[in-house]
């Protein structure tokens, strides 16, 4: 029987009977793995709570095949064997097939995982990396295909990051109806250098906890122990789950989840997306408790709080800052690294020097205003219309340049080109895309 909660967690409708369609209850599922009668064994639930002989659900080429298109739809660079994904498509059957053979007979190996450093949006700090080859992260797919539902059913409500069905939209409405609740006393925390530093023995045993097919485990333990390549340096890692790896948010949730659940157990409302989680609480006393049970918990599972990113805030008087908004004084905006990001993207686009007509540079920057904007459309008002004049403005300042006068637009330039020839052109609106969304729908 499956409870209220367990239904929520993992995508099934509260009001599920055993005589529904099961595929519909678990569209989401990968179909060539998971039959009807392994997903009524999953919500019936396995004796003891432990799942055997799976291995052989991985090397089914159906399942390589389907882990592959997902591989090729999220695109990404090659590996450390310099295979492109339309490279490995190429000779697409005849590499699944090697590969689901190797699978059988235990002789696959993964390769090394290319490291790169990317910039952190608004900071000087770089974020690391992890690029498996084409062929890891396929296999990688294919375990995660089989793992998934079976720890979907034991996660968290509060959990949002990297899970079917769930996404940053929910955990912010989340955080946004509990302030509104009265829950304005914040626990703030940031893990530090979270996926590096997940200890390996312990993940395993929660894996453990749920699997118990010694082939599968040992394939999910060489992932992670694979080596690691950047430059000329090569280590083998001794603790985390790259980030950029296909099963490494899975591994990510799979560990946090006991934190998950004592923080509820313990009353606390606790909204989590990946390693970025704030608890909010009614008043200061409980949010330092709060802080001191996660203090704690972190302390026994061999991870590491930042000291100068965790602290205890009060969201009217201090605000705070959660999936790249600012919460403050009851109000939503974009954080300063949500809007130091967008203006580096529109300025990337907008150089002076660009030679493009102004309806193509228009067309190239809409995409990037369309998709902030549906990210950012439940900020404050007064977000929207500074970003479309100095959008405007970039636009104006390219247009001075064409006729040959010095600096940026400014004076006249606002009626040689006025907003309405922009439009004209097609220039994605903010405020008129906030006071659309405003608008009550009609039938």
């Amino acid at each position: 029987m499956i409870t209220s909660n367990e239904a929520k967690s993992s995508g099934v409708p509260e009001r599920a009977t055993q005589g529904e369609d099961i595929r519909l209850r678990w569209g989401w599922v990968e179909h060539s793995v998971w039959t009807e009668r392994m997903l009524t064994a999953l919500e019936k639930g396995v004796k003891g709570g432990v799942w055997f002989s799976l291995i052989d659900k991985v090397w089914t080429e159906r399942n390589l095949r389907a882990a592959f298109e997902k591989v090729a739809a999220n695109g990404g660079a090659s590996g450390v064997d310099h295979v492109s994904i339309e490279q490995f498509e190429q000779a697409l059957d005849a590499n699944l097939r090697t590969i689901s053979e190797q699978l059988k007979q235990g002789t696959y190996l993964p390769q090394a995982i290319r490291r790169v450093e990317i910039p952190k949006p608004g900071s000087n700090d770089k974020r690391p990396l992890g690029i498996p080859t084409i062929r890891d992260r396929v296999v990688q797919g294919a375990i995660r295909h089989v793992m998934e539902p079976i720890f979907e059913r034991m996660f968290a409500e509060h959990s949002y990051g990297f899970r079917p069905g769930k996404g940053c939209k929910d955990a912010l409405r989340r955080v946004q109806g509990l302030l509104d609740a009265g829950y304005i006393h914040v626990v703030d925390a940031d893990l530090k250098s979270y996926f590096d530093s997940i200890p390996h023995e312990p993940l395993m045993r929660r894996v453990k906890e749920c699997v118990a097919d010694g082939r599968l485990l040992q394939l999910i333990e060489s992932f992670l122990k694979a080596e690691i390549m950047h430059g000329a340096q090569e280590w083998t890692p001794v603790a985390g789950a790259p980030q950029g790896a296909v099963l490494s948010p899975l591994l990510s949730n799979i560990y946090l989840n006991p934190f998950d659940h004592k923080m509820a157990a313990l009353g606390f409302e606790m909204v989590r997306y990946a390693d970025d989680f704030v608890i909010l609480c009614r008043s200061a006393q409980e949010a330092e408790q709060a802080l001191e049970a996660v203090r704690r918990w972190m302390g026994e599972a061999g991870l590491v709080l930042h000291q100068t990113k965790t602290r205890l805030a009060n969201a009217i008087e201090d605000g705070f800052a959660f999936l790249g908004y600012e919460f403050r004084d009851g109000k939503r905006v974009p954080r300063d690294k949500s809007m130091r990001k967008l203006r580096d993207n529109i300025r990337a686009k907008t150089k002076r020097s660009n030679g493009s007509s102004m309806s193509s540079i228009i067309a190239t920057i809409n995409p990037t205003l369309r998709g902030w904007f549906e990210y950012f459309k439940h900020s404050h008002h007064w977000t929207f219309r500074p970003n479309d004049q100095w959008i405007r403005h970039r636009l104006r300042s390219i247009l001075r340049r064409r006729q040959k006068r010095r600096g940026r637009g400014r004076g006249a330039d606002h009626q040689r080109w006025p907003n309405a020839y922009f439009a004209a052109l097609g220039l994605f609106n903010l405020e008129a895309a906030y006071c659309a969304n405003c608008q009550p729908s009609r039938r």
